[in-house]
């Protein structure tokens, strides 16, 4: 447990950054399932759609921290791919 003000309130401010991280990896997880889905079910629009909304979501991610830039590029690369194979 944290003794001094300084420590209580960085983990203040520890557990509020927390909260957002975690509401944010949960949104990403949210809008990748949805192209999973779609991919799953072979509808091409649906995917290619969902796929649109992902990316931005995934990229602003990596901006804000939650992921790492190279795992947020590759998974939008890996989901273009597959949305791409879908369409072909």
């Amino acid at each position: 447990m944290a003794n001094t003000s300084s420590a209580k309130k960085a983990a203040r401010k520890m557990e509020r950054k927390t909260a957002i991280n975690k509401n944010r990896r949960s949104r990403v997880r949210t809008y990748v399932r949805k192209v999973e889905e779609a991919l799953a079910a072979g509808d091409k629009a649906a995917a290619a759609e969902a796929f649109k909304a992902a990316q931005p979501e995934l990229m602003r991610a990596a901006t804000k921290g939650v992921m790492h830039s190279n795992t947020a590029s590759r998974k939008v690369s890996r989901l273009a791919q597959r949305v791409k194979s879908l369409s072909a």
